[in-house]
């Protein structure tokens, strides 16, 4: 989960992200990307979502991006992959890109299930969550909220 309201624009996750997969501290590299908008002060971390029905893995000429059923994840296998840059434009989110040093394609891989930036992002706005558990939590806060409007609607005060 990408929490923009939390996040400070450190970018400790796209330095770690690059340095476990790269061996090196470059955020051109990372599989996360922060994206800053300075006029507002806003900080925007965005990372593959993992589609359901992944546009990549329909465009891939080779099978390299496949949706694993049992994990839910993208994987990617850079053997198949022949560099033709398909995924790349398909991906709506742009979560999909090239290495800056060798031109490889990278894209998150949740670093086996243990991903790195979620351990280093001091403000939480990188969290692993199971949806099932987000979908209570908006049903929680949404009934929260209906109920203080009754409260108001209740004392004659109309929201």
């Amino acid at each position: 989960m990408l929490n923009p309201l939390k996040c400070t624009g450190c970018r400790a996750c796209e330095d770690v992200c690059s340095f476990a997969h790269e061996g090196v501290f470059n955020p051109i590299d990372a599989r996360i990307k922060v994206t800053t908008f300075l006029e507002e002060l806003t900080f925007v971390p965005s990372v593959c979502l993992q589609c359901e029905e992944p546009y990549c893995a329909e465009v891939c000429p080779t099978g390299a991006l496949v949706k694993d059923t049992e994990t839910g994840l993208v994987k990617f296998d850079a053997n198949k992959c022949i560099g033709c840059k398909q995924c790349v434009v398909a991906c709506p989110w742009g979560s999909i890109k090239m290495t800056h040093s060798t031109r490889e394609i990278i894209k998150c891989d949740n670093c086996g299930g243990d991903p790195a930036c979620i351990k280093v992002c001091p403000s939480k706005a990188i969290t692993y969550e199971e949806v099932e558990d987000v979908v209570l939590a908006k049903q929680h806060s949404t009934a929260a909220q209906y109920k203080e409007i009754a409260k108001s609607m209740a004392k004659g005060v109309n929201p």
